[in-house]
């Protein structure tokens, strides 16, 4: 019997993502599934759910993120990141330049996600045609948001940001585009991830610390930060009907109109997890699976 728990990891580099959720399986509950993957080179946070709480991958996956970036002018590989072969040069711009398109490449825009990338294109993975050779793969600009980007630091060629993003974004492509509006081109030399929602890095415990997994909290102490979430306590006829489906009159009537998520309790145990907007339960929580 595994453990439901949300689970704050600190992704290391070089580490796939994949590596830690094996790692997570193995350690707390082999129904595990992962709210959005880090790139090898990259680092940080990452969100994985586990037992009946991975019903709410959904719900972690569309919130925004925080990422600290080396970004490095001059280059730019085909993966836009340090793992990848180098296929353009150009003169290295000047402070100013890179701040002012730093500033200018905010707000709501289109982004064409990076050719090396999990997106399907004709029913395969981008990066897999990539790979094998295929050219002038194609993908469609998305609308993203970069609700800030905040310069901490410049060393020429190298510029550190802090970027504050929507759901979907990337960063290398963010930087792409940064390079080219400054008419240089520059590719993500690290990366660093250290806040999804309000869930911070400094949370997390390492993929690798098996003690620190196996005596992580209860999850419902996370699922309370979720943005909207309100607590309510049922009387057990309501629960019964709850746990089989189907939310009373009753109770939706007492839900506060600015509630988003509800944690539905009975004696004080949370057995259910409701969605307002949606209308419907999103997670009944078990003991274990």
């Amino acid at each position: 019997m595994g453990r439901n728990a949300v689970i704050l990891v600190d992704k290391g580099e070089g580490v796939t993502s994949f590596d830690c959720l094996g790692r997570i399986k193995r350690n707390v509950n082999k129904k595990t599934g992962h709210c959005g993957t880090l790139d090898k080179f990259a680092h940080g946070l990452m969100i994985v759910l586990s037992g009946s709480y991975t019903h709410l991958v959904p719900v972690f996956m569309g919130m925004d993120k925080t990422y600290e970036a080396v970004i490095e002018f001059g280059k730019m590989t085909d993966t836009l990141d340090p793992e990848g072969e180098i296929v353009e040069t150009a003169p290295i711009p000047s402070e100013e330049t890179v701040r002012k398109a730093v500033a200018k490449l905010t707000g709501t825009m289109i982004q064409v996600p990076p050719v090396y990338s999990a997106i399907h294109v004709n029913g395969k993975r981008s990066y897999e045609m990539a790979r094998s050779g295929a050219e002038n793969v194609e993908l469609k600009g998305r609308e993203i948001k970069v609700f800030s980007a905040d310069v901490i630091s410049w060393e020429s060629p190298f510029l550190t940001v802090r970027l504050h993003v929507s759901k979907g974004t990337y960063v290398r492509a963010w930087a792409r585009d940064l390079g080219h509006e400054c008419s240089s081109c520059a590719y993500v030399k690290s990366l660093y991830r250290t806040e999804i929602g309000p869930f911070s890095i400094s949370e997390a415990v390492r993929y690798d610390d098996v003690d620190a997994l196996k005596s992580i909290p209860d999850g419902e102490v996370y699922l309370k930060r979720l943005p909207g979430c309100t607590e309510m306590e049922t009387g057990d006829k309501e629960a019964f009907r709850v746990r089989n489906g189907y939310v009373p009159e009753s109770v939706r009537n007492r839900i506060p109109t600015n509630a988003s998520f509800v944690l539905m309790k009975a004696g004080g145990v949370l057995f259910s997890v409701y969605s307002v907007k949606e209308g419907r339960i999103l997670c009944q929580v078990a003991n274990g699976d």
